[in-house]
């Protein structure tokens, strides 16, 4: 595989150098950075083989970024709850692209960066988030980081780096072709925000028509 040209501002070439099925997921270029930054948002999760971030803000969700670390194909995911509550038929997986649970999300990351190449034997896995941010619910945190931790160890994937748990948002940026990642912790304003959007996306989910199993209160 020849090696990609370092990234500029977003333009059609650009874009098409986008992994099938990721076209969806904000892009643009941050010039601090010096490279192009894919955003990951609460269910989504993203696969690249270019030179470029990965970048989310967590509050109780976690987020898994993975690598095959021989070949540099590598992403990261982002979900708020660890697994759906009762049986699941065929109508619940297939809308369950979304990857709002951790077990959807971890195996459509991992699928994904198998598909662009990469093998199981050499992936990397740094998990990050799970904050006590929501005092007034149950600690979804928790539950996610144990969750994570269930699935990795079930999976016998070994976990190269976490930073978990406490009480603050972090802003987490990955590059997936080194592994490199940098984690912020957020406060004031910025927590605040963070916050109350997790709260109004949670509350989405209680009431979704098709997977209602949250229970939050």
């Amino acid at each position: 595989m020849n090696e990609p040209k370092r990234c500029s501002p977003v333009g059609d070439e650009d874009a098409a150098r986008v992994l099938p099925g990721f076209e969806h997921v904000r892009r643009f270029w941050d010039p601090t950075q010096g490279s192009m930054t894919a955003k990951v948002l609460p269910g989504e999760f993203y696969v690249s083989l270019q030179d470029e971030l990965i970048g989310t803000v967590l509050g109780s969700c976690v987020s898994a970024c993975i690598r095959d670390r021989r070949r540099n194909i590598g992403g990261m995911n982002h979900f708020m709850l660890p697994e759906p509550m009762g049986e699941r038929d065929s109508w619940s997986s297939t809308v369950g692209r979304a990857a709002r649970y951790g077990n959807d999300a971890m195996e459509q990351l991992i699928n994904a960066i198998l598909k662009a190449g990469g093998r199981r034997e050499d992936f990397e896995v740094k998990v990050f988030g799970g904050g006590r941010v929501l005092t007034q619910m149950t600690d979804i945190g928790e539950r996610n980081i144990a969750f994570v931790r269930r699935y990795l160890a079930a999976e016998k994937l070994e976990l190269a780096a976490a930073d978990l748990g406490d009480v603050y948002p972090r802003q987490v940026q990955y590059f997936p072709r080194s592994g490199k990642v940098r984690v912020r912790q957020l406060r004031g304003h910025h927590a605040s925000v963070l916050v109350d959007g997790e709260r109004k996306y949670l509350k989405r989910l209680a009431n979704d028509p098709i997977k209602g199993e949250v229970e939050l209160f």
